[in-house]
């Protein structure tokens, strides 16, 4: 059984399953996180959707990339979470199931290329309060809890 964070579930509503991978980014007692100004503005874990035929690290490593600019390393999968939802961007009820990984920042390459999106390093304490999603949260606390 996979956790549910975030809104209940509308009765009636049709969900796609959309499959999605993000990371904690850390270096020591910071993270990388990727603030994103539309549909509201909100602190998230780096990631996204999982393209058709994409495999899900290949997914990561664009995503991370499009959204903060850095390259990484992966260290491991935390776990995943599912979180039902609208998604204005693609006018999509989505049961988002997400993955979960522990990586960490190599190199910048450059600005993100996603619009509306910019890399923003917070201390890993503050973004417990920030991030926008429960289950981004509660990811943290679990790598926070376990670093290695």
């Amino acid at each position: 059984m996979i956790r549910r964070y975030g809104e209940a579930v509308k009765p009636g509503q049709h969900y796609r399953r959309r499959p999605g991978v993000y990371a904690v980014l850390r270096d020591g007692d910071h993270i990388l996180t990727t603030f994103q100004q539309n549909p509201k503005p909100e602190f998230q874990l780096p990631g996204g959707g999982i393209d058709a035929g994409e495999h899900p690290i290949a997914a990561l490593h664009r995503e991370v990339m499009e959204e903060t600019g850095w390259t990484i390393r992966i260290e491991r999968r935390l776990g995943a979470f599912r979180r039902f939802c609208y998604m204005p961007d693609y006018d999509l009820w989505a049961e988002k199931l997400c993955s979960i990984y522990l990586a960490r920042p190599v190199r910048p390459i450059g600005p993100p290329t996603e619009a509306g999106h910019s890399a923003v390093w917070l201390p890993a304490a503050e973004a417990l309060t920030l991030l926008g999603n429960a289950g981004d949260r509660a990811f943290l606390a679990q790598a926070m809890r376990h670093p290695r």
